[in-house]
């Protein structure tokens, strides 16, 4: 009966293999798609069966929040991280971007996940040969590389999970970026979202607490996105603009390179070579002459601008997608140091915050950075946390514990990056791990995106001046009470309202100021205790 069935299902498979080949208009890409399926699907449910027999023998028996049954959990997680991160290599295409994800998403899923992603993710992505880039020229350009450009270089300047860069040079002279697409990755993404979707619905489906459908259903909507590079063009050019007539005080500070629209496609950007230093690569930004806590600061004012003044935001600011340069023909030096400016690359994955939902999170990170517990309550239940988990999500998007958040000192927000500090976020993440599964499933996905967006923003001021700096708690609560007040201006018809908002304005200005002498005090104290 079992050997007629499954002969039954394979002939099935076959016919319908066949059917799809001889009726589509690309055949060998429907065969490819058709070749790929199979052993994806084999590898998926291999991998999903694997990590869910791992999780049930490993605690069975074991009384939840006993040492014996959280040492037993950590070794799965860390097992089961590793088998993940085998299948996303193997697989390659969306299930890297999928690992980049989980990368990016401290605290929100388990350490040992993240750790494993966030060691390779970024490191180990995919190689196209030169002959499988000459195809994507081929079909998109009609020419091959050589004869599209005076000169181009074979070799990678890096790798990343949906294309590689190569280095070239225009007939007129001009040294250019060229991202180049992996053949085929349009086609086979759309087996790739519905086999991760797999992974992660029978996990769900073992394991009621572990729902992150929501990360397959964001995938789903921003894969198509990220894979036309004409729409990451654009995106460029509009976040340029908003820098421009948005936040015209940092513009100057904010660098988009130049796209070279008649050389680029849906699946190949020519862009302008940048000659600059990686946004973590602190030694060099050093030797650029320009200070890490400056670069720290620019970071913080561009993605604050771009969250709570424009609403059209980056989400995918990693190390790799920020460069930095000295600020072109600037002069101007503070104790020696040179200012910097900001270069954003990979404009692929941007979101829009809808005027309702950009004022309560603005609303929200100001009540955050003053440590008001009635506005933090108010604006998470606006965001949809809830009343019961509103402190939760204080705890997500500041990383420190409730008593730590509504603390009125001036540095309740600081992480210092210690290993206490660590110690104490992860033993939280692990204890409340199923009321954050509940959390990200109530919030709607564009905060879940900001909450990765705070993720990668987090991991590139760590690794620049060792921690989150008070500073940058400034900086962001500046800008979020600018984008509040201005709302209230908008909606204030009367003069008594708007007598109320500018005395609200001038308390403000008090608060900031206060804010900075204290900084100017610190920073004095710190300098004299060296």
């Amino acid at each position: 009966m079992w050997r007629r069935a499954a002969t039954a299902a394979l002939a099935l498979g076959a016919g319908a293999g066949g059917a799809a080949i001889a009726y589509s208009d690309d055949p060998s890409a429907t065969l490819k798609i058709c070749a790929h399926l199979p052993p994806r699907l084999l590898r998926d449910a291999a991998t999903a069966a694997t990590i869910a027999f791992d999780y049930q023998y490993s605690l069975l028996g074991l009384d939840p929040g006993t040492p014996a049954w959280l040492s037993a959990k950590h070794d799965a997680h860390l097992r089961s991280a590793n088998r993940l991160q085998e299948l996303c290599f193997r697989n390659g295409g969306i299930y890297i971007k999928l690992g980049q994800h989980i990368a990016q998403l401290e605290y929100v899923v388990p350490e040992e996940y993240v750790q494993t992603m966030r060691a390779s993710m970024l490191k180990r992505c995919p190689v196209s040969s030169y002959e499988q880039v000459c195809q994507v020229f081929g079909k998109d350009m009609g020419e091959s590389p050589e004869t599209v450009f005076a000169e181009f270089d074979p070799v990678p300047l890096a790798s990343a999970s949906l294309a590689q860069v190569h280095a070239a040079r225009t007939h007129d002279g001009q040294k250019v970026a060229v991202k180049v697409q992996h053949d085929h990755l349009t086609d086979t993404s759309v087996i790739d979202i519905a086999t991760v979707g797999l992974i992660v619905n029978t996990l769900h489906y073992i394991f009621p607490t572990f729902d992150y459908r929501w990360l397959v259903d964001e995938i789903r909507e921003s894969a198509p996105k990220e894979l036309d590079f004409l729409n990451e063009a654009k995106n460029s050019e509009k976040c340029v603009q908003n820098f421009r007539r948005l936040s015209p005080h940092i513009a100057g500070s904010i660098y988009v390179p130049k796209v070279y629209w008649t050389l680029s496609s849906s699946r190949i950007l020519t862009m302008e070579f940048m000659d600059a230093k990686e946004v973590t690569d602190v030694k060099g930004i050093k030797e650029l002459g320009i200070r890490p806590v400056d670069v720290s600061n620019l970071v913080s004012k561009a993605f604050s601008e771009m969250i709570f003044k424009h609403g059209f935001v980056h989400c995918d600011p990693h190390a790799a997608n920020m460069m930095i340069r000295p600020l072109p023909q600037d002069s101007r030096k503070t104790f020696g140091w040179r200012r910097p400016q900001l270069i954003l690359l990979d404009h692929g994955l941007y979101k829009e915050l809808d005027y309702a939902t950009r004022i309560s999170y603005a609303s929200l990170w100001k009540a955050l950075v003053f440590s008001d517990e009635k506005s933090i309550k108010e604006n998470s239940v606006k965001l949809g946390a809830g009343e019961d988990l509103h402190a939760l999500f204080a705890g997500v998007l500041t990383m420190r514990p409730w008593k730590s958040v509504i603390d009125p000192a001036v540095d309740h927000l600081v992480l210092d990056g210690s290993s206490t500090d660590r110690s104490e976020l992860q033993m939280y993440a692990s204890l409340y791990f199923p009321q954050i599964s509940e959390l990200l499933r109530r919030l709607p996905r564009v905060i879940l995106l900001m909450l990765k967006t705070n993720d990668c923003l987090r991991s590139v001021n760590h690794a620049l001046v060792g921690g989150s700096s008070m500073e940058s708690f400034v900086i962001i609560g500046r800008i979020s009470s600018e984008a509040v007040l201005e709302a209230k201006r908008m909606s204030s018809r009367s003069i008594l309202n708007k007598l109320m908002i500018w005395l609200e304005e001038i308390l403000l200005e008090a608060r900031f100021f206060s804010l900075r002498l204290l900084l100017c005090f610190m920073q004095l104290k710190k300098l004299l205790a060296c």
